[in-house]
Order: C-alpha cells, then sequence, then structure tokens
C-alpha cells in the first residue's frame, strides 16, 4: 500500500518545458486531499496567468482537490483545481491563506473559498455551552429543537459529541453543517459532563 501524503506530492510536482509546479501543503480531511501548489517558471520570469495575481517572487500558488476512494483494494483519486469549483470545501485557513490573490473576485475559486472559511467559522463548542441554532432541526420524530447543550456520551473508549435538547431534555447527535450560523448563549467549560449526569439521573 502506497503512501498518500508522498503519493500526493507526487501529483502535484511536475514539470514542463517552460514551468514546474511543486506542493507547498497539503491536509487531509475525511477521504479528501487539500494542496496548495506552487508555479513557477523555468527561466525565472514571473509567471502570467489570468486567473492568479502573480505573487512578489514571480510564482502562483493555486488550491487543489483531490477527492479518494478505495474500489476492490485499489486507492483511487479524482483531482480538481479550485478554479473548478469543487463542492468539497472544508480546506484548513492556513492552506487558504498560501493561496496567491484571484483576478477575479466573482470566480469559482473565489466562491470555493469562500465556503473553506464559512466551514472554519462554525464553532466548535466546549462541554456545557448552551446554543441557538440559526434554524429550527427537525428530529426523527417530527419535532424540532433549536436550544441545545453540548455535552458528550461514551462508546467504548471514544468520547462522542451529542447535545441535550433544552425543550425536552433528550439527547441528540448534530452535524457541524448544523451548527453554521449559531449563536452561544451561555458557557459552562467542564471537565466532567453535569448535563449528562443530569440526563440519566433522570432517566433513573
Amino acid at each position: 500500500m502506497c503512501n498518500r501524503p508522498i503519493q500526493i506530492a507526487r501529483l502535484c510536482t511536475f514539470e514542463g518545458e517552460r514551468r514546474k509546479t511543486e506542493l507547498v501543503k497539503a491536509c487531509k480531511v475525511g477521504s479528501t486531499w487539500y494542496a496548495a501548489a506552487r508555479v513557477t517558471n523555468l527561466d525565472g520570469t514571473p509567471v502570467e496567468d489570468a486567473t492568479y495575481v502573480t505573487d512578489a517572487d514571480g510564482s502562483i500558488t493555486l488550491g487543489a482537490v483531490f477527492l479518494t476512494r478505495y474500489d476492490d483494494g485499489c486507492w483511487g483519486y479524482k483531482d480538481m483545481e479550485e478554479s473548478a469549483g469543487p463542492n468539497e470545501s472544508r480546506a484548513p485557513i492556513g492552506l487558504i491563506e498560501l493561496l496567491s490573490d484571484l483576478k477575479d473576485p466573482d470566480s469559482y475559486a473565489q466562491d470555493w473559498r469562500q465556503r473553506c472559511r464559512d466551514w472554519a467559522s462554525i464553532p466548535d463548542y466546549e462541554e456545557g455551552d448552551k446554543i441557538r441554532l440559526a434554524t429550527p432541526v427537525t428530529l426523527t420524530d417530527g419535532s424540532t429543537c433549536q436550544i441545545v447543550t453540548a455535552t458528550h456520551y461514551r462508546r467504548g473508549r471514544q468520547k462522542r459529541r451529542c447535545y441535550r435538547i433544552e425543550e425536552t431534555g433528550g439527547l441528540v447527535r448534530l452535524s457541524k453543517a448544523t451548527l453554521a450560523g449559531s449563536e452561544l448563549l451561555s458557557s459552562a467549560k467542564g471537565a466532567a459532563s453535569p448535563v449528562l449526569a443530569e440526563f440519566l439521573a433522570r432517566r433513573n
């Protein structure tokens, strides 16, 4: 089995008659790899490009997305440059900040970068934080919830995030996307889980 980071680096590193491309940084989120790749001219002249503003050193750095999967035990990938408008948009801010400025403020690449920033801005709530969701969430039983408190439960040795529904006291799992635009109402940090303890006490 090949080493995935090395494979991504290989895919981002090549040299043509006039230009060369090399990997600057790669990050894996789920099964998707995000990469920043720098393009330079072999003769040392500044790179001229219709999409990117040339950096001070004469290079441009672009973003790329690699969708990966295993099929019958074999690793495969599909690569897209950011200006192609990839759907996957969870690249870390540190990688986005490495990319060259864009000439068109309304381009696919600009939209992709903003979606990455929006994803990164979703809060990572802590134990005991009370939250108001941007819009009510409909649960499997048809009821809705909007104000929840962060807690956790354990499955084996793993600690998993869940939320207590303020309206009913029940527990629910919420995806990170559900927390977009949410508001912190109050914070109660703690190593233990008083919210979960209260819930279990009522059940007993």
